[in-house]
């Protein structure tokens, strides 16, 4: 097409330029067997948009413009004054078919109203000065085909070549464009005379111009279509009268009823160029249905033919090439060298293994090892099936034993019963045959119930393992690797008449002191279970507490609402006599502040027996504790408020209440062995405060519904609680405030709780009667856990009243155990 373009520039060069408007007649489409004659198409060639490219282009201006009328600036007339030219010729020839290009549509198509011819205008375009005169415009070859809207030859070579040919292309070109003309006429029912002459030449019109890329019926030529969507037209015809769009007033009713009217409404498409409706042929619908499907546009290729192989398998005499043979072809290449040797030293390296020989020895397999895969158990590995129903039993007979009948309160029973708790959905009933047995009235809602059971329960595999019930159990050491723990009963202490609440020991070993109900509390050699002294107290003895400072003899008992401090006068003289100094020394303040409790003297008759001081609280006292240094003292009082807990101080003689508000009923309270705390148990827990600091540090959780005593371990890390529910509770204050073990060993309730000590053991005391001595070693790796084991369980304490062991105490040397019981007796565990 380019070449063709070429050789009608060149021609035009040559002759004289006639009129400023050519009809640009492409090369005519043969049309479709059984389709309409498509109209000519008028391509008027666009100048540049800008009147100074027109300049530039060497176009003069007419002498005498007329001025365009007012309106719209048409782009094809602003800029038409670089159109180029076409020979009279091809102007005689187009203009004979003017009627068919502006007035023919296409077959079927919507027609409309033919615009009213308009008066004649003046031509709006200038004629610019023929090319083919002596006058030289300045300009050279490639940029006058550059401004006329041609394009430009790479090579002049040619252009001798041809310049014979130019004449008779171009008339074999307009004679195409002529026999196209001819035809559109004809199918108009108009005859024309150039149509004869187009077909007695016979020449192929797609020889010289292939410019078919636009539709022919485009009278804009190659301008953007965009330019005109201001402007009712669309391009000019050859008398240079206005080409207007077709009218576009219909709604969307008016297109759909059409598409109702219309059989080929479905086919028929709105061209784009030209605002007209093209009717689609049944070739074109085709085509359009290939693609769609992915097939080829040509119905007639064969996209599966046989290839044909360019080269073929026998030896041929001559080379496919005549390419002379590489160097590398003949030459060893150094590249492969260097794999090869690296190759090989992997190989000798051993970093590449050889390829081991295949077994040829056939494999056989079992063919029943695999279920089928059909199966319900082949498609679903994890199938889990239905429950099945329990087989009927002798209560479901009509003639069911006598022992599976029900009495009538076994029937009262069964109707009170929830459905959900009776073992039997149903009563027994005897019949005297099968005939006889009625209906059952819940087979409908019991078989409703077994298919939602079937596909509404949720099933779960249950993987049975086999385990030795033996390796279930915790790998304990053994008992007697773990001694020394008291094993018997030693020694019994009597002479009690009434059950023995608490006892004490000295911090030498040596004394024992019990308090009883009997109104007594009495002093005991440890080694000879001999009474060394009876004080009468008169009244029940709740608490019994030796002072463990070595160089203080001093016990502090617990009767009713006062706490009396005693001397027993027993052991060292020194220590007796520096004791009462203790005493003695303090002096009274002359304003004395106001307490809680009453410091009071005894008398001279009450120091005859060993007492020295009183302290009075005017509320019942649980229990008494000592400090590790010996100079303060805990008490427990039954009372409700902020005052159940009172701290005094021995040398100073002053008591505080260290709380301002209470958590509940206290049971026991109990110092740090070396840090300022002071733990105090209620019901349902354990709180842990800082004296110095003053605040709440930990609260222990025991899970216990009440708490009855309480030990701290000597290191202070670790802390037990004995509780009314029969559990024993092992805190590890460093670990967690929940507790690391509970132990349930007792079958009744605890009632104390102690702490060896020196050696690594704990013991219990409960209302069964019995003492179970436990093997409690706490590392000081943080990372591992105390071991707890139970070593022995010790039994001697006869039951009264339902009570049996009540207060249980380490020697604070040797491995052995006190515990006061409810028979009278302090019994003493070796």
């Amino acid at each position: 097409m380019a070449a063709a373009i070429l050789r009608r520039a060149r021609s035009r060069r040559c002759r004289p330029l006639a009129s400023p408007v050519r009809a640009h007649v492409g090369p005519p489409r043969s049309p479709a067997p059984g389709s309409a004659p498509v109209p000519v198409r008028l391509r008027t060639m666009a100048p540049p948009r800008s009147t100074n490219q027109a300049a530039r282009g060497g176009l003069a201006a007419p002498s005498t413009p007329r001025a365009p009328p007012p309106g719209p600036r048409d782009p094809v007339a602003a800029g038409s004054g670089g159109a180029s030219q076409d020979p009279p010729a091809s102007m005689a020839g187009a203009r004979g078919a003017v009627g068919a290009a502006a007035g023919a549509q296409p077959a079927k198509a919507k027609r409309l109203p033919d615009p009213e011819p308009e008066p004649e205008e003046p031509c709006l375009l200038a004629p610019a000065p023929s090319l083919g005169d002596g006058s030289d415009s300045g300009l050279s070859d490639s940029e006058e085909s550059v401004f006329s809207g041609l394009e430009d030859s790479s090579s002049d070579s040619s252009e001798d070549a041809t310049e014979g040919e130019d004449g008779a292309s171009s008339i074999e070109g307009h004679g195409g464009t002529e026999e196209t003309t001819g035809q559109q006429v004809q199918a108009t029912g108009t005859p024309s005379p150039e149509t004869a002459v187009a077909r007695a030449q016979g020449a192929d019109e797609y020889a010289q111009d292939s410019s078919d890329e636009e539709d022919v019926r485009n009278t804009v030529g190659n301008v953007p279509l965009e330019w005109y969507d201001d402007f009712p037209h669309v391009g000019y015809d050859l008398d240079g009268r206005r080409i207007y769009k077709p009218v576009r007033t219909r709604d969307e009713l008016d297109r759909f009823l059409d598409g109702m009217d219309d059989p080929d409404y479905w086919r028929t498409v709105q061209d784009q160029t030209t605002g007209h409706d093209v009717r689609l042929t049944d070739e074109q619908v085709a085509l359009v249905r290939r693609l769609q499907r992915g097939q080829f546009g040509d119905e007639s290729f064969d996209p599966y033919e046989p290839a044909v192989d360019f080269f073929s398998g026998d030896p041929m005499i001559h080379p496919v090439t005549n390419r002379p043979a590489d160097k590398r072809s003949f030459i060893p290449s150094l590249v492969e060298k260097e794999k090869v040797s690296r190759m090989v030293h992997a190989i000798k390296m051993g970093w590449i293994q050889p390829r081991r020989p295949r077994d040829s020895t056939p494999s056989f397999y079992d063919l029943w090892a695999r279920e089928d895969p059909n199966a319900v158990l082949g498609r679903h590995k994890m199938h889990v099936p239905a429950p099945k129903l329990a087989l009927p039993g002798h209560a479901e007979s009509y003639n069911p034993p006598p022992e599976y009948l029900l009495s009538e309160e076994e029937r009262l029973a069964w109707e009170l019963q929830e459905p959900g708790e009776r073992k039997l959905s149903f009563l027994p009933r005897r019949f005297p045959s099968l005939r006889a047995v009625p209906a059952y009235g819940r087979f409908v809602h019991e078989r409703f119930e077994r298919c939602l059971d079937l596909y509404l329960c949720p099933r779960q595999r249950k993987m049975r393992v086999n385990v030795d019930p033996e390796d279930l159990i915790p790998k304990l050491p053994r008992p007697r690797d773990l001694q020394p723990f008291p094993t018997c009963q030693a020694l019994v202490y009597r002479g009690h008449s009434d059950l023995i609440r608490c006892l004490s020991v000295s911090p030498g070993g040596q004394w024992l002191a019990s308090g009883s109900d009997d109104g007594s509390v009495r002093l005991w050699e440890v080694a000879t279970a001999r009474c060394m002294r009876t004080v009468p107290v008169g009244g029940v003895v709740r608490s019994v507490a030796w002072n463990p400072h070595p160089t203080v003899c001093l016990v502090a008992v617990a009767v009713e609402d006062a706490v009396l401090l005693l001397n027993p006068a027993l052991g060292d003289r020194l220590a007796v006599g520096s004791t009462d100094q203790l005493l003695d020394a303090f002096t009274a303040p002359e304003e004395p502040a106001l307490q809680p409790a009453r410091w009071l003297e005894a008398s001279e008759e009450e120091r005859a027996w060993g007492l020295r001081l009183r302290l009075l609280h005017g509320k019942p006292v649980t229990q008494v504790t000592w400090h590790g240094r010996g100079d303060y003292m805990a008490v427990v009082l039954a009372a409700q408020g902020h005052t159940q807990v009172l701290i005094h101080q021995l040398s100073r003689r002053r008591s505080q209440s260290p709380f301002r508000r209470s958590h509940g009923q206290v049971q026991r309270v109990a110092f740090h062995p070396s840090r300022p705390f002071l733990l105090v148990a209620a019901q349902r827990s354990v709180r842990v405060y800082h004296l110095l600091r003053q605040e709440l540090t930990k609260k222990l959780v025991p899970n216990c519904k009440w708490v009855s005593s309480m030990a701290v371990h000597p290191a202070g890390d670790n802390l037990i609680c004995g509780s009314y529910d029969s559990k024993l509770v092992w805190f590890d204050l460093d670990l967690s405030t929940k507790p690391y073990r509970v132990l349930r060993h007792h079958k009744k309730a605890l009632r104390a709780v102690a702490f060896h000590p020196r050696y690594p053991l704990f013991a219990s005391g409960s209302d069964d009667g019995s003492v179970i001595v436990c093997h409690g070693m706490v590392y000081n790796d943080l990372l591992q856990n105390p071991l707890l084991v139970p070593v022995k369980v010790l039994r001697g304490h006869a039951l009264t009243r339902d009570l049996g062991v009540l207060d249980v105490a380490f020697h604070p040397s040797q491995p052995w155990v006190f515990s006061a019981g409810a028979d009278g007796t302090v019994r003493l565990f070796t």
